[in-house]
């Protein structure tokens, strides 16, 4: 036999030895498939007889409630590893089904199992055993309505408060000033260098409907020592005590009917330097302007310009002197001590804030009769370096042509100073 044909004939048996290995596995991979397929078909079946026995009725013919056995139980529980299931299938007469499902899984889905029934039991509630049954002891008593508690009373302090309308500031000022006075000015006084002492005090009701009642006390005193008097070592160089006082009636949202009361006067008596003449004293003169009008409420700029105007088309003016020399340089005729007339009267009070540091606060008073004419306007430009410390620039011009005529500068009248100091503004509005 030629080489040739011996590894003809191998190869052909190598052939066939490898189709019978290959049919084999196929064989035993289908028959291990259609057993796994039988399981779970067997499983499914048992499920779905279970879930038709509770379900579908939920009654037997007889009429009683269907129960599952604990062994049907174990279907839906995760798959765990029981002693009797084995115990079970190896007896003789073993029929029971489902033993031999959870059988099947043991041997041919292990890794399915995911714990046993030794741990089952330990996670299990512990039961106590009751050998004889609890009797509770009731005592039987009449059902009484419960009485209403009472709270305790504990005394209250009610506190009212009214309401106040009431608002209160004040202006302050001790400073170091240096002071023009014209030669011909009414009071008296002369330019130097002095101190002064100012209080603005202010008391205001308002009750936010119709009712206002503003109320302005200004006490002014400067003192001078002037080298060059020989008669005065102190002399004043400013000296006023004024009280302005106006009540108003609500006619619209900015106008009032106003009573306007104005009265001042000053502390001490005035003189010029080297002169024994008194110029002025208190109640020497003394002016009262009591008027009738209307007032307008400024509140412009941002709030920045506020004040008022007040017009009184009708005013009564007394002009007294408890001196009867200083009558005729008051206008007031020789040898009495009251004038008094009729007229008209307009005042204009506003404080303008031009900036942080800077604000303008200006009175023009005016009054005028078919005889006489009296014009004042103050402006005070106050700058404030910081809540104690201010500076301060006053000009007061004024035109009366009731006193005695200057023969330089006619019925016109100025006086000027500025000062730095003590500056203090305090306000309570309630």
């Amino acid at each position: 036999m030629s080489k040739k044909y011996f590894y003809t004939l191998f190869l052909l048996f190598a052939a066939s030895v490898s189709q019978i290995q290959a049919q084999t596995l196929v064989t035993e991979h289908d028959t291990q498939k259609k057993e796994v397929t039988a399981t779970l078909k067997s499983y499914n079946d048992s499920l779905l007889q279970i879930r038709d026995k509770i379900f579908n009725s939920g009654k037997s013919v007889s009429g009683k409630k269907r129960k599952i056995s604990v062994e049907e139980a174990r279907l839906f529980l995760p798959i765990a590893y029981y002693k009797d299931v084995i115990h079970n299938i190896f007896s003789l007469d073993s029929n029971d089904r489902d033993d031999m499902r959870l059988a099947q899984i043991y041997l041919q889905k292990p890794y399915l199992v995911q714990t046993t029934e030794r741990l089952l039991r330990q996670q299990q509630e512990k039961r106590i055993e009751v050998s004889r049954p609890l009797v509770h002891k009731v005592e039987v008593a009449d059902k009484v309505v419960p009485a209403p508690v009472e709270m305790a009373k504990t005394p209250v302090e009610l506190l009212v408060l009214k309401p106040d309308f009431w608002s209160y500031k004040g202006d302050y000022s001790l400073q170091v000033l240096q002071n023009y006075v014209s030669d011909n000015w009414y009071k008296g006084g002369e330019s130097n260098y002095s101190a002064l002492a100012v209080a603005v005090m202010e008391a205001n009701y308002n009750n936010k409907q119709k009712v206002k009642w503003d109320n302005r006390l200004e006490l002014k005193f400067g003192l001078q020592s002037s080298r060059s008097d020989s008669l005065h070592k102190v002399k004043t160089t400013e000296d006023l005590l004024r009280l302005t006082s106006k009540f108003g009636l609500q006619a619209s949202k900015k106008w009032y009917y106003t009573v306007q009361f104005i009265g001042y006067t000053q502390f001490a008596r005035s003189y010029k330097s080297n002169d024994s003449k008194v110029y002025s004293a208190f109640l020497a003169p003394f002016n009262l302007n009591l008027s009738l009008g209307m007032n307008y409420t400024m509140d412009w700029m941002d709030h920045k310009l506020k004040g008022n105007i007040n017009i009184a088309p009708l005013a009564y003016n007394l002009k007294y002197t408890r001196m009867r020399e200083l009558a005729p340089q008051l206008g007031i005729e020789e040898g009495r001590k009251v004038l008094h007339n009729f007229g008209s009267q307009l005042t204009v009070d506003f404080e303008w804030q031009l900036m942080e540091m800077l604000k303008w606060k200006s009175r023009l008073y005016g009054y005028t009769t078919f005889e006489r004419a009296e014009i004042e306007w103050e402006n005070t430009f106050t700058l404030q370096f910081n809540k104690y410390i201010g500076a301060q620039l006053f000009l007061y011009p004024r035109f009366d042509d009731g006193v005695v005529r200057d023969g330089n500068r006619g019925y016109w009248q100025i006086k000027e100073f500025a000062s730095i100091g003590f500056q203090l503004s305090l306000a309570t509005n309630k």
